[in-house]
C-alpha cells in the first residue's frame, strides 16, 4: 500500500503567519519556511516578534478561524484519500489546525505544540520530534508503505528525499532552482498526475 505524505500550509492551506502578518500590518512575521530554512531560527524570530509587539495566541487563532482552504484542496484530498492513505506532515501547531483541519475533513495530521501562558502569550514552542517530517517518512517505510510526498517549502525537502517519490507543489523558484531532481507543479490536477506517475499501481483520474 502507498501512504500520500503532504505539507499543510502553502499546498493545502494559506500561510498562516502570512495571513497573520497581512492582519497586523507586521511585515517580519511574513517570512517561513520558503525564505529561513533553519525552523528554529524562523520561530525563534516569530516569538521575538509576538512579544515585541504583545501579540497573544488568540488572536493568531481569531485570524486562522478565518481562513479556507486553498481553491480545489478539499477536492484533491477527496480524490487522494480514495486512492492512497492520507497523512499531512507539518511544521504548524496543533493548537493552530483545528478550523482548517475540520474543513478537510481531518486528515491524520503530525505536527508541534506552542507553549502558552495564562494569559495567551506563546512563550516556546515544541517539535514533536527533530527532523519530524524525514522521520515520519522512515517511520512508515519501516511498516513496509511506499510513500510518495508533496511539499512546497526547504523544510520538506527533507521528506521528499526519504520519500519513495518526492513532488513540489506551490513551491518559489528558488527552492525549484535548488531542487532540481524534483518534479514541480502548481496546480492540483497537475499533482493529482504527478501522484499517479509516481504510484506503482494502475491508477486513473
Amino acid at each position: 500500500m502507498e501512504v500520500a505524505c503532504l505539507d499543510l500550509e502553502g499546498v493545502l492551506v494559506p500561510e498562516i503567519w502570512i495571513a497573520f502578518a497581512e492582519e497586523t500590518g507586521i511585515e517580519e512575521l511574513k517570512a517561513t519556511t520558503r525564505d529561513i530554512p533553519d525552523y528554529d531560527v524562523l520561530m525563534q524570530q516569530r516569538l521575538r516578534i509576538l512579544d515585541e509587539h504583545g501579540l497573544t495566541l488568540p488572536q493568531i487563532q481569531a485570524v486562522i478561524a478565518k481562513l479556507k482552504p486553498l481553491d480545489g484542496a478539499v477536492d484533491f484530498i477527496d480524490w487522494l484519500r480514495e486512492r492512497f492513505q492520507v497523512v499531512i506532515l507539518s511544521d504548524t501547531f496543533y493548537e493552530f489546525s483545528q478550523p482548517l483541519m475540520r474543513q478537510l475533513g481531518f486528515p491524520t495530521l503530525f505536527c508541534h505544540r506552542l507553549i502558552a501562558d495564562d494569559s495567551g502569550r506563546i512563550v516556546d514552542y515544541k517539535l514533536r520530534q527533530a527532523n519530524p517530517k524525514r522521520q515520519s517518512v522512515l517511520a512508515f517505510k519501516s511498516l513496509y508503505y511506499r510513500i510518495i510526498a508533496a511539499g512546497d517549502s526547504y523544510n520538506d525537502t527533507t521528506m521528499l528525499s526519504e520519500a519513495d517519490a518526492g513532488i513540489l507543489f506551490h513551491a518559489p523558484q528558488n527552492v525549484i532552482d535548488e531542487f532540481p531532481q524534483f518534479p514541480a507543479v502548481q496546480n492540483f490536477e497537475d499533482l493529482k498526475k504527478a501522484f499517479i506517475a509516481a504510484s506503482n499501481r494502475d491508477l486513473v483520474l
